[in-house]
């Protein structure tokens, strides 16, 4: 789910074809990293090793684009304890995401990652109690509607450990994304990504340090390629947001299912189910209408809400 759009600040004079280039590069680099992660992970690095590499080597990108816009002021925050909870929270879902390709299709991962924002949604109600009135809950079950099929909860078919990943993974997305919600008031974008790519760096060490497994030379090249992908990721993300509306480029997210069946299927074979490809359209679908409804909210009122 895109940051909240009350609170997201756009160039002086909006590029659209520049902001949906960016967002849809973000989303390949998104399959790129999904992919290096279901790599390494296969040929035997530990999960908290791919986190630590993931960020500490995306601080180059980051750090050269910080040095050009914020410098040493990204390190200023108001909210010290806001930012442990939304790097917990969202380091939880990272680990769990790269837990999940590991252990199903990438096409298959990428379609329960959609279901961030039906999560979102129910959060933001319980949570931050905001409104939820009743097309985003109708929304909302729908989604998870497609989710059941993606699922495809089949005796003999059903990847118990895989799916309660990606579904862990999706629930932390969504938790991260309320929780930015809650200190975006006061802290920049760029703050918030120094302090989670910081913490995920510490995190990824600590965790390492019980099992580190040395990688041979072009495992360690693809770990490093990992940091660097998500890093640029991150920015062309940013970049998106700056240059164009979130209600613009946001629905381009959902072009990661198509880059991740194309990687998939050129390094391992693998064809999505038609389940997989069909409860992805209903969950996108349900995403999209939620993220028209959440729009509204922040336009002068028209009628109805919810």
């Amino acid at each position: 789910m895109p940051p909240n759009p009350a609170s997201t600040s756009y160039a002086a004079t909006p590029n659209i074809g520049l902001g949906i280039a960016c967002r849809t590069l973000a989303m390949v680099c998104g399959a790129c990293l999904s992919a290096l992660v279901k790599w390494t992970g296969a040929h035997g690095i530990p999960v908290f090793e791919i986190v630590f590499f993931r960020n500490a080597f995306a601080f180059i990108p980051l750090g050269i684009y910080m040095a050009r816009t914020t410098g040493i002021s990204v390190v200023k925050t108001r909210r010290p304890l806001g930012h442990l909870v939304r790097s917990s929270i969202g380091l939880a879902g990272m680990a769990c995401g790269f837990s999940a390709v590991q252990h199903m299709p990438l096409t298959d991962a990428a379609a329960f990652s959609f279901a961030a924002p039906l999560f979102m949604t129910a959060l933001s109600a319980l949570m931050l109690k905001e409104f939820v009135g009743p097309h985003r809950w109708g929304a909302v079950l729908v989604g998870f509607i497609g989710v059941l099929i993606i699922v495809r909860p089949v005796p003999g078919h059903f990847n118990a450990l895989g799916v309660s990943l990606a579904l862990a993974a999706a629930m932390g997305t969504a938790g991260a994304g309320v929780t930015i919600r809650q200190i975006a008031a006061t802290e920049r974008g760029a703050t918030i990504v120094f302090y989670f790519t910081l913490a995920g760096t510490v995190m990824g060490l600590v965790g390492s340090l019980f099992h580190w497994v040395t990688p041979d030379p072009l495992t360690l090249a693809l770990l490093i390629a990992a940091g660097l992908v998500g890093g640029v990721a991150q920015l062309l993300l940013t970049e998106a947001l700056r240059l164009a509306p979130v209600g613009v480029v946001a629905p381009y997210d959902y072009t990661q299912l198509l880059w991740t069946t194309i990687i998939g299927f050129l390094v391992w074979g693998e064809f999505p189910r038609a389940a997989t490809l069909i409860g992805a359209v209903i969950v996108a679908s349900s995403g999209l209408y939620i993220l028209q409804r959440e729009l509204r909210r922040f336009r002068p009122p028209r009628g109805a809400a919810g």
